[in-house]
């Protein structure tokens, strides 16, 4: 039975992010290799995989081809235009934001974190990244990028997190202010 996986901020290529989100590894080399090893270690073929942006530093089909799965980009600040188009058709989708439902928990992906989001206040869950594990969730929001998961993470694995993250507080967005 195929899965549902997500993640984000691989930065393929990009020989800075090493040091600027302390990551453990001595070249970029080092890096896209061990991050395309812990990819395909745990998504298979036929498996689905959202990447919510800033996929890689230069042409994305390089990287998409050595990658398992039936992959989605939700396009990042570093996902230029030109580094997509040139993936050869290996996206099956590529988008700003997307809406899904995933064993029954409606998602709502974005590369930026938000305060507020479609169903938030229905228990809908936000999956965002380029926080590179800066930026707390909470009980309904979770950074999925590779510099806190490590590889990509499916739902379950991160509904479990949530479980422990500090409860929601939704503005109510129909009180009126007294000003």
């Amino acid at each position: 039975m195929s899965k549902v996986f997500f993640t984000s901020d691989t930065h393929f290529g990009h020989e800075r992010i090493i040091g600027l989100a302390r990551r453990p590894y001595s070249s970029v080399s080092e890096m896209d290799e061990s991050l395309i090893r812990a990819w395909n270690d745990r998504v298979g073929t036929s498996d689905t995989v959202y990447h919510l942006g800033d996929f890689a530093f230069c042409d994305h089909g390089s990287y998409l081809s050595r990658l398992q799965g039936i992959k989605h980009l939700i396009r990042g600040n570093h996902d230029h235009r030109n580094r997509v188009r040139s993936d050869g058709g290996l996206w099956q989708s590529v988008s700003d934001l997307a809406y899904l439902s995933v064993d029954g928990t409606d998602l709502v992906l974005c590369h930026y974190a938000m305060r507020v989001w479609k169903g938030s206040h229905k228990g809908a869950v936000h999956l965002y990244g380029h926080s590179h594990g800066s930026l707390p969730g909470d009980s309904q929001s979770c950074d999925v990028g590779v510099d806190v998961w490590q590889r990509p993470v499916d739902l379950s694995t991160i509904v479990k997190h949530l479980g422990g993250l500090p409860i929601r507080i939704e503005p109510d967005h129909h009180a009126f202010l007294d000003v």
